[in-house]
This record gives C-alpha cells, sequence and structure tokens, in this order.
C-alpha cells in the first residue's frame, strides 16, 4: 500500500530546513548545520502550523538579538524575488512561512517601519497574508498607510498581499478588525490589475464580503464595470469568482448581475432520481427534461436536503450545468450522485430527504426519497 502524503512532513522536512539555514550561512549569519540540528530535534512530531512556529522560535537562538540587525540579516539572506514575469500560482515555498513569524514575534512592538519593510521583502518570496494581519490588528492605521503605498509596488507578489492579508475570512488566519468600508477602497485601486493572481485575491476578497453585504458587492462590481479599466474578459471573470457563493445560494441579485434571470420561463416535463429508496455508499441518477419559452442563459442546480442527527434537515446545492437554452429546444440533463458514506467532513443520516431543481436561483421542482 502507497504511504499517505503528508502535507507538513513534504513542506518541512531536513531538506527544506536545511535550504532555510543555507541561506543564512551564505549571508554569513550563522552556520546552518547547527540551525538545522536544533529544528529536527524537536519537529517531527509537530503539525504543520507548530512546525513555522517552532522554526521560528529556533531563529530566535541564532539570528542577532537586537531586531533591527536580525531584520537586516533575513533581508540579507533571502533569496531572489519570485518570477516577476509570471501572473499566477506562483505561491514560493512555505519554509519562508517562519520568517514572517519571527517579524510577527520580534517586531511587533516598537519596530513597526523595519517590520513593514521586511515584510515586503519577504511576501516576495512566499505570501505574508498571515503575518501581515497580526500588524493589522496592532497598528491598524499605519498598516493600512503601508498597504496603499504597496498597491503600486512593481511585484504582484507585494500588491497581492494588499488584498489577500485584509480578507473578512483568510483561511486559517486570524482575525482582523477591518470594515469593508477600510478594505474596499483599496480593492478599487487593485481590480485594474494586469495580474491574475492579484485580481483573484480581489475576487476572494469580494466573495468574503458577500457573506456579510452581498449589496456593496454587487454595487463595486456594478461601478468597476462602468469604470472600464479592468480588460472587460478579465472582469467578467472576476465578477463570476466574486459572487460564486450567493450563485450557489441563488441570491436574485447576484444572479441578475450575471445576466441569469431569476423568473426566467422554464418549465419541467420530467423531473426523477432513481432509484428513490438508496443505501448509504449507493449512488442514484438524476435525470431532468426542462424547455425554456425563449432564448435565456439558465443556471441549473440540485439541491438536497440533507438529514441532521436531531431529524431536520438542511439544504446542500451542487452544481449541474450552465447553459443557454433555446426557445422551445428541450434540454436533458443527467446526473450520478453518489452518497459517500462515513465521510470526514460530512456524516450521513438516514431518513426521508427531497431533492429540488434550482434554475437560476429558484426552486422549481421537488421530489422524495429515502436515505437508509
Amino acid at each position: 500500500m502507497a504511504e499517505k502524503f503528508s502535507l507538513k512532513d513534504h513542506l518541512f522536512n531536513a531538506e527544506t530546513v536545511g535550504r532555510l539555514g543555507g541561506h543564512f550561512e551564505d549571508a554569513g549569519v550563522f552556520k546552518a548545520a547547527p540551525f538545522v540540528a536544533d529544528v529536527m530535534a524537536e519537529m517531527l512530531p509537530l503539525e504543520l502550523k507548530a512546525r513555522i512556529n517552532l522554526i521560528a522560535e529556533v531563529l530566535g537562538r541564532y539570528l542577532p538579538r537586537e531586531f533591527s540587525k536580525a531584520a537586516q540579516a533575513i533581508s540579507g539572506a533571502l533569496p531572489p524575488p519570485l518570477d516577476p514575469t509570471l501572473t499566477d500560482d506562483d505561491f514560493g515555498h512555505f519554509i519562508y512561512a517562519p520568517l514572517g513569524v519571527y517579524v510577527e514575534n520580534h517586531g511587533l512592538e516598537g519596530h513597526l517601519d523595519q517590520s513593514l519593510d521586511t515584510l515586503e521583502q519577504i511576501t516576495q518570496r512566499f505570501s505574508m497574508e498571515y503575518s501581515i494581519r497580526a500588524f493589522l490588528n496592532k497598528h491598524p492605521d499605519a498598516t493600512l498607510a503601508r498597504l496603499q503605498d504597496w498597491i503600486s509596488h512593481d511585484h504582484y507578489h507585494v500588491r497581492r498581499l494588499v488584498s489577500e492579508g485584509t480578507r473578512p475570512k483568510l483561511p486559517w488566519g486570524q482575525a482582523i478588525g477591518l470594515t469593508s468600508d477600510q478594505t474596499l477602497p483599496l480593492l478599487d485601486q487593485l481590480q485594474s490589475d494586469p495580474t491574475r493572481f492579484v485580481t483573484r485575491s480581489v475576487a476572494n476578497h469580494l466573495n468574503d464580503i458577500t457573506k456579510k453585504d452581498p449589496d456593496a458587492v454587487i454595487t463595486r462590481l456594478e461601478n468597476w464595470q462602468a469604470d472600464g479599466t479592468q480588460n472587460g474578459k478579465e472582469l467578467d471573470w472576476m465578477r463570476k469568482h466574486a459572487l460564486r457563493g450567493l450563485i450557489k445560494a441563488g441570491h436574485p441579485g447576484a444572479m441578475t448581475h450575471l445576466g441569469y434571470s431569476p423568473d426566467a420561463p422554464v418549465t419541467l416535463s420530467q423531473f426523477s432520481i432513481s432509484p428513490n429508496n438508496i443505501a448509504r455508499g449507493e449512488s442514484v441518477e438524476i435525470a431532468m427534461t426542462l424547455q425554456a419559452d425563449k432564448n435565456v442563459p439558465l443556471i441549473v442546480d440540485y439541491v438536497i436536503d440533507f438529514m441532521k442527527a436531531n431529524g431536520t434537515t438542511a439544504p446542500k446545492v451542487f452544481k449541474l450545468k450552465v447553459l443557454d437554452a433555446k426557445a422551445g429546444k428541450p434540454v436533458v440533463i443527467k446526473k450520478k450522485h453518489t452518497f459517500k458514506d462515513n465521510a470526514t467532513t460530512f456524516t450521513l443520516y438516514p431518513g426521508a430527504h427531497q431533492l429540488h431543481v434550482q434554475v437560476n436561483g429558484r426552486s422549481i421542482a421537488s421530489v422524495p426519497f429515502e436515505l437508509t
């Protein structure tokens, strides 16, 4: 049997720790071998985040005690920046994440400017979206002022940090106290960026905001359309990506913004789930035939009301098909759905369930089925 992949071991191991230590040795800061030995003596039992924290802590034993000198040592030991000619998916390597944690731990108090200078350098090798959040919480005004300066930075990883570091719901990131009134003006300036790595972050940031204020996001996107500073095709991609959560939830305003009428004239002539009595772990076929009265773009999803442990139900939306329906022409859609049992993130409970068809966010038909 193949050995199970371990992300923590892939990212943080003797080789990658040696790479980090080697940068400092090459810069004449400290010898790599004892640094690697100290890290590896404690690291292997730890999980990913704890490994990052450990490496940062061990760095503190080897770098100069005075933060200004330690920051200079970090900047002097960094490898060349990530390729500025690329436009997307150039994340760098996690082994540089501990450098940001070191700056958080030692520079947050009394060394704001030099800390931000150092994060500006590190983020060109690996994103400092997590470490910058500590500074946004401790020094919000000064850090926001620096982010404003970074919007015009010549390296797109620094520009991306402005959006990614201020996301309201950054996965695994510490919460920050900023409001959308503080961050949306930053996105207004970043939305026209020529780099997909930046515009994806802007769209993800907007998707975060939709969880609390969907209307503000839709209004912003309308303003960006009118502004016309972003390439039309790229802005169309950003709009869809930013509104994906609302589209999945069937939000009428988001549907309308993207050109999908919630009141599209659609009829359903056939809709079934087969079999309609299913054991957990088995698969079913969902089939439907729909027809539009006029040419109209459609987003067709299906929704299952899953039984919960307490006997109530909760809906879960599944993507099905995006199409341009032609007037009077039937569209047949079929989909296999497997009710995976013993999943790590979702538990199936037996009982009566409902399957719904959702067209442009509006439920147009339902059928019951039993899960055993």
